[in-house]
């Protein structure tokens, strides 16, 4: 899942902006309605990772992105913030004390077994080949440290038909349905987006899972039409109800460590 990605848009008459924020007023009114926004996947991610972060750590975040938004979340609560992207940085002032390497995860350059936190937020399903970034995340992390992420799920309606688009179609389809800039919509391939896909690349890189939760969100795919979005909260409050339908939920929250 891409998120707040969607569906198409070259059907259709050309909607005004108008038009466009009169859709979004209506839609979040509604998300306001039947949504707490302190449910959200990210504030559970968030929540996960003051859990096992202690002010001495050195906490890393794969895919931090242009402004390292999370990392700047943690401001007083490491000892040191990493982020890696292969993105140029754009941090805001007040943050100078985060370090950035700009480049792959898979080869951060940092000291074997010298990070106590790994984190990433919608990254995973970003890499081709996910295995050498689990290599790479086992290798800096020391004997006790976790890497805790929050990566969509290959069940989720969304996932499934961004996995179905072509990749050349997604940034267009993104700047329609939420805004996003075309440079920051990347290509999607979910190697990583089932339970059983992370079991195995934990267990070859040497990593033990300790959680893996199913999260839901509000249906961000539809923002661009409100009778949409409202048949959409039915579909996502039935399956948040629902334990037995929990492997159609939007995101997976997954603590994998590194045996002491």
């Amino acid at each position: 899942m891409l998120p707040d990605d969607a569906l198409s848009l070259d059907s259709g008459p050309a909607r005004t902006p108008l038009a466009v924020s009169e859709t979004l007023s209506r839609t979040e009114r509604l998300k306001a309605r039947h949504f707490d926004e302190n449910d959200h996947p990210y504030v559970h991610l968030e929540r996960a990772i003051e859990r096992y972060l202690e002010p001495g750590d050195t906490v890393v975040e794969a895919g931090c992105g242009r402004s390292a938004p999370l990392l700047s979340k943690l401001g007083g609560k490491a000892a040191r913030r990493v982020g890696v992207d292969l993105v140029e940085f754009e941090l805001d002032e007040g943050l100078e004390d985060i370090e950035l390497i700009r480049g792959s995860i898979t080869d951060t350059g940092l000291p074997s077994s010298s990070v106590d936190l790994v984190i990433s937020r919608a990254l995973m399903e970003h890499l081709p080949s996910p295995r050498p970034a689990f290599a790479e995340i086992q290798r800096i992390l020391k004997p006790g440290g976790r890497y805790v992420y929050l990566v969509p799920n290959l069940g989720d309606y969304g996932s499934i038909l961004a996995k179905l688009i072509p990749n050349g179609m997604h940034p267009r389809i993104v700047k329609f349905v939420e805004g996003r800039d075309v440079q920051d919509t990347f290509p999607a391939y979910f190697k990583c987006s089932t339970q059983g896909a992370i079991r195995n690349f934990c267990d070859s890189t040497g990593l033990e899972i300790e959680s893996c939760e199913y999260l839901g969100q509000y249906p961000a795919y539809f923002q661009f039409n409100s009778v949409l979005f409202q048949l959409a909260t039915y579909y996502e409050k039935l399956i948040s109800n629902v334990d037995a339908l929990k492997v159609l939920r939007g995101w997976l929250l997954v603590v994998a460590r590194k045996p002491a």
